[in-house]
This record gives structure tokens, sequence and C-alpha cells, in this order.
């Protein structure tokens, strides 16, 4: 009999409520329990789909509950090192948004913690687990398109008029790079499988948060450039362009929401073929994944800590750039 883990959410965050909390509730393995709000009226739409959720006064109150096994942290940027580190110490696994953190080496105590409780500990990072991601860097590996000679994604979306989202705020680790610089960046480096050996930033702030980044560089021979900004018009999608052909995602990160999913291939000679991925969910994925990794097959959760460890670096040295 499959094990049921119980899972409690940090805040009736926007995002929590629309995507992560019913992945929770539909996924196999996995039961939505908790949520921690200080107000009881945020957790009306979370208890229209599951009425049996205990609300929690509190963040604590609900992480030292004998009776929650996971932990989901929704919470503003600045907050996510902080909380993972006081759920992984409360006995609980803990799933993190990304980013996980604001720097590359904050992540260095919850590997650390991670390590020495024994417990699961990742960000949900959920592209990775939607199967377009799998097969794109399985035809990659293949060679089917050759030598990978350069890289380009860009994600950009208009949020200037939301002038209240953490996103517009630097005070919560807002930003453009934190917020999809880090889909990106962290897609590439998987596909590829290096780390940038290059790297330039042209970056506009605005008010303390970056709102245009054009990052070009090198992973070792292969070129790249991704661009990240929200205060452009919709659009996203990733290519990677070989000697023999073009891999492309129409829409590689808010799969559904932006677009059905897509892969196409276009080889010399204008050979086209496209592989479609129309009822893939990757947000409950994320989470049957991460339940099947609490269970002792860590394999099956593919973003571990020091793989978000790499893409944090990344951003860090973005910013670097920038400043420089």
């Amino acid at each position: 009999m499959t094990k049921i883990y119980n899972w409690g959410i940090l805040g009736a965050a926007k995002f929590a409520r629309e995507h992560m909390g019913p992945a929770i509730h539909l996924a196999s393995g996995a039961r939505l329990a908790g949520l921690a709000t200080s107000s009881y009226d945020k957790s009306a739409p979370f208890r229209a789909f599951a009425p049996d959720i205990r609300v929690y006064e509190s963040y604590d109150a609900l992480i030292h509950d004998p009776k929650i096994d996971v932990v989901y942290i929704p919470l503003p940027n600045h907050l996510h090192v902080e909380w993972a580190l006081k759920a992984l110490k409360a006995g609980k696994h803990v799933l993190c948004e990304k980013p996980i953190a604001l720097e590359a080496a904050e992540i260095d105590q919850i590997i650390s913690l991670r390590d020495e409780t024994g417990l699961m500990a990742a960000e949900a990072y959920m592209i990775l687990h939607h199967p377009q991601w799998q097969r794109a860097k399985e035809i990659i590996d293949s060679g089917e398109i050759g030598r990978l000679r350069h890289v380009s994604g860009i994600f950009t979306f208009d949020n200037r008029e939301d002038t209240g989202n953490i996103r517009n705020k630097a005070e919560t680790g807002g930003g453009g790079i934190r917020d999809i610089g880090v889909y990106t960046y962290g897609s590439a480096r998987f596909v590829t499988g290096q780390e940038p050996t290059e790297l330039r930033a042209d970056v506009e702030f605005e008010k303390g948060i970056d709102t245009y980044a054009n990052v070009t560089g090198r992973f070792g021979d292969i070129t790249f450039t991704l661009i990240n900004s929200i205060r452009m018009a919709n659009r996203q999608r990733m290519e990677f362009h070989g000697e023999k052909g073009v891999l492309a995602l129409t829409a590689p990160f808010n799969a559904q929401v932006f677009g059905e999913p897509k892969l196409t291939v276009e080889c010399s000679g204008g050979v086209i073929r496209e592989e479609r991925f129309p009822a893939a969910q990757h947000y409950k994925l994320q989470v049957e994944n991460f339940c099947a990794a609490i269970g002792g097959d860590r394999s099956a959760y593919p973003v571990s800590l020091e793989f978000s460890q790499g893409t944090q670096a990344m951003i860090d040295r973005v910013f670097a750039d920038a400043k420089r």
C-alpha cells in the first residue's frame, strides 16, 4: 500500500492557491492536510477543494505539528532560507519555491541540515518534472541535432502596473532574474550539463529591482544568449542550435498556461518533427516525485539542492557582472 504523506503550506499565497495547493491535493501519495495563515478567510479557496484541511494561525504551529510530514514554502523570496531551516529542524521534509535562496552560499546550510537529518529538502523547480524537458535532454544527448553550438532563451512578461507584487519590491528579493531568470539559466544548465565558463550581463534596474537582463556567454564551446524581463510583452521560448538541426520548446516554462507544450526538431533539409505533451501536469508530477524521494528513491526527484545551488551561482554571477 502506498504511504500517504501529509503536506502543510506556509501562507495562503496566490500561487499556492491556484497551482501547488490543487497539485498536492490531486497527487498520488500526498494529502493536503494543513495551511498556516493569520487570516482564516484566506483559507476559504483551499477549503473549497480540500474541505478537511486544518488551518493554523502561525507558521510555527504548522511545522511543529507531528501530523505534518512535508512543509511546502511559497513565501516571499527573502524568507525561504529561514523557514526551510526551521522546518528541517522541526523534523519536516521541505519543498521550497524558487529561488530557494538569494545567494548560492546560503544554500550550504540547507544542504548541511538535509544531510545531518536525512530529510528530503529541495527547490520547487517544476519545469524539470515536465516530460518535455526530459525529452529535450534526451534528444540533445542522442546527437540528433549534431554538436550543440548555441542556446538561446527568452522569458518575459509585463507586471509594471502590479506595484504591490512582491516581484516589484526590492525588500522581498524581487526582480525578474530571481523570478524567471532561474528558468532560462537552469534549463540551459540542465540540457547542456555544463556551467558557464564566460558570462556578460546587460541589466536594467528600477527602484532596486532588475527589470531587464540580457545575459550572454559560454558553456565551454557552447555560446548562449538568455533574455528575461518583467517589463516586456509575454514571451517564452528555448532553442538549442546544433550543427545538424535545431530543437525548440515553445511553451517551456508555463506549460498549458502560456500554451500547449510542444517540442519541435528542425533538421537540415527542412524536415520538422513535433512532439506534443497535452496532458502532463508538472506541478502534480513534482509532488509525486517528491513523495517518491521521501519514500527512498532520491533519484525520483530530478532537482537536487546542489543543482539549485548551481543555478543560483549563475544568478549571483549575473548580478556581480551587472554591478561591475
